[in-house]
């Protein structure tokens, strides 16, 4: 079973930077394929970014360039570094694992989410 807690969110201004984390237990995360999500107010769950079992990385279009995920193996926690952040980044962020080194799409494992909230 791997626990997942998530921490960093907060309120910052456009154009601002947050590092959100992730901190697993349970398993080792690098060894899953993990990704952050977020939920906008009154819109369904979206992938932002994940990273396979085998260090490989994909972004939603409208993060690249912006969002970085990288995982921290020695404290077996995930971050989600967010630069240049704009209005409709604001949401509840949420991490996430798989029981699988690729990525499926099969997430079973969530965290119970940090609030970003971003202002012009």
């Amino acid at each position: 079973q791997v626990q997942l807690v998530e921490s960093g969110g907060g309120s910052v201004q456009v154009g601002g930077s947050l590092r959100l984390s992730c901190a697993a237990s349970g398993y080792i995360l690098s060894r899953l394929c993990a990704g952050w999500f977020r939920q906008a107010p009154g819109k369904e769950r979206e992938g932002v970014t994940t990273i396979d079992g085998y260090g490989g990385t994909s972004y939603k279009d409208s993060v690249k360039g912006r969002f970085t995920i990288s995982q921290d193996n020695a404290n077996n926690t995930l971050y989600l570094h967010m630069n240049n952040l704009k209005p409709e980044d604001t949401a509840m962020y949420y991490c996430a694992a798989a029981p699988t080194r690729w990525c499926y799409g099969n997430f079973g494992y969530w965290g119970q989410g940090t609030q970003v909230t971003v202002s012009s």
